[in-house]
């Protein structure tokens, strides 16, 4: 499923020279939390999404839970019509909300997708000349501001029955992409210009997860931080070569880590991962001795007794898709649950090798998020969970400061921005909360927006976009 990104938006609302020189400030270069969720410059936000006065336009849209991908004078995003079995890439005035262009990519075949998720996940880049697509069921393309296919990279679908999320960035000239599925995941370069692979580095260690990428600058050079199954890992950007690595994350990692003021932030959690709750499997040769009913040496989904937790997650553990569990395979998926660990920590990104010991500077394991990103903002690091519960954290030590509740209750997706002193989260059933940013936040005010949202808020020049299943909305308080 998936996951939801940042991008910003759409300038105050102005007219005439006014709105052309708004627009002559955007930037060009923008994709999925390359601002770590950090709403930058001296702007008004919205404080309250319930008075009519914010609202600026409503698009209707087909669904999808991308984040919009703002970049000069227009909004990109990915949709899937259910109906017409169509995956596309649209591009929105940013003034007006006006559709642009739509543009179709020819699947064959539609991955399978979480119940919640959408084939539409992944969330459009934009370097300011060329848009980056990915889809899970057909792979990467790029186009023109204009809507035409410049080129397309074919890959997936993947052996994952939750799809693929994961959103491409841009650094140095390249689009990079990160694909950690059941088998055969991969961090991959791209030209920008030509769709050529420039590197290609397996990931054989890594199973399911869908957190996007993000670049740290180190000095002289740039690496490519992968947050993944167990480990968050640096890599070269110039040759895709894995440099260093922290262990102890959670088995699946779906949100996208921030880099701030030096450190690497991230929270996740994952069923299995707490210390009081942990998922284990017993050592293959018991298991086959106790369910190989036919003696083939491999154990079958119809051989487990119930209540396994293999069961559940048969197919991530089958890697051959034989129906059948060999001591490897079982092996893998045993080794996995071992050493998750559910936790939210800061890092000092850097070095070489397994770095966990010298470089984490603190953990904290209650309350974190399952998908939604985090967010850092004035030297407090803010987490929501399922249920609606904020907390909050001392950045620089963990400390925690203050938890409490949104007021929009059940699960959350979109993740994490704050900016112009306040920190916005979005329920999946649609209520938008505001905070007061600080040690000791407040809410601020909240508004059910009535529609499901899953895509994470991008904001710029005093605007906020929030895509709905049914809409993108652009708020202003004018």
């Amino acid at each position: 499923m998936r996951k939801y990104r940042t991008s910003f938006l759409i300038t105050s609302l102005l007219i005439g020279h006014g709105m052309a020189s708004a627009f002559a400030h955007a930037e060009q270069i923008n994709y999925f939390r390359r601002d770590a969720g950090l709403i930058g410059g001296k702007q008004t936000l919205p404080n309250d999404f319930g008075k009519q006065s914010t609202k600026v336009w409503r698009t209707a849209l087909a669904s999808g839970i991308s984040t919009p991908c703002v970049s000069g004078n227009s909004i990109f995003l990915t949709t899937w019509d259910e109906g017409q079995r169509e995956l596309a890439t649209v591009a929105l005035d940013r003034a007006t909300g006006v559709l642009r262009w739509r543009k179709v990519v020819p699947a064959g075949e539609i991955e399978k997708v979480h119940a919640v998720g959408s084939p539409a996940s992944s969330s459009p880049a934009c370097n300011g000349k060329q848009v980056f697509s990915f889809f899970g069921s057909y792979g990467l393309v790029c186009y023109d501001l204009d809507g035409s296919l410049l080129w397309e990279k074919k890959m997936g679908p993947f052996q994952d029955e939750f799809g693929a999320s994961s959103s491409p960035i841009l650094a140095a000239g390249l689009v990079i992409l990160n694909e950690d599925h059941d088998v055969n995941s991969f961090l991959v370069a791209l030209d920008q210009q030509t769709g050529e692979t420039v590197w290609k580095t397996p990931r054989p260690d890594a199973s399911r997860s869908y957190s996007t990428p993000v670049i740290w600058d180190d000095r002289d050079t740039q690496q490519i931080v992968v947050a993944g199954s167990l480990q968050l890992a640096g890599y070269d950007l110039a040759t895709g070569k894995k440099l260093w690595w922290v262990n102890r994350l959670s088995r699946i990692v779906d949100p996208t880590p921030n880099v701030v003021d030096g450190l690497i932030y991230v929270a996740s959690w994952t069923p299995g991962g707490d210390q009081t709750e942990r998922i284990s499997m017993e050592p293959f040769a018991e298991a086959r001795g106790n369910l190989d009913a036919n003696n083939d040496g491999q154990i079958a989904k119809s051989e487990l007794p119930e209540g396994s937790p293999v069961i559940p997650r048969f197919f991530r553990v089958d890697l051959d898709q034989n129906e059948k569990l060999s001591e490897s395979e079982w092996n893998r998926q045993a080794n996995v649950f071992a050493r998750a660990q559910n936790v939210a920590m800061a890092v000092q990104p850097g070095g070489r090798g397994d770095v966990t010991k010298q470089n984490v500077k603190w953990t904290y394991h209650r309350a974190l998020p399952t998908v939604p990103s985090s967010v850092a903002y004035q030297g407090v690091f803010y987490m929501v969970k399922d249920g609606g519960i904020v907390t909050s954290l001392d950045a620089s030590t963990g400390e925690l400061l203050k938890q409490g509740r949104a007021r929009g209750p059940g699960n959350y997706y979109a993740s994490l921005v704050a900016g112009d002193g306040k920190v916005y989260l979005c329920s999946e059933r649609g209520v938008i909360t505001v905070l007061t940013a600080g040690r000791q936040w407040e809410i601020l005010s909240s508004h059910d927006l009535g529609e499901r949202i899953m895509a994470t808020p991008v904001a710029d020049q005093g605007q906020m976009l929030i895509r709905t299943d049914d809409a993108l909305y652009c708020f202003g308080e004018g």
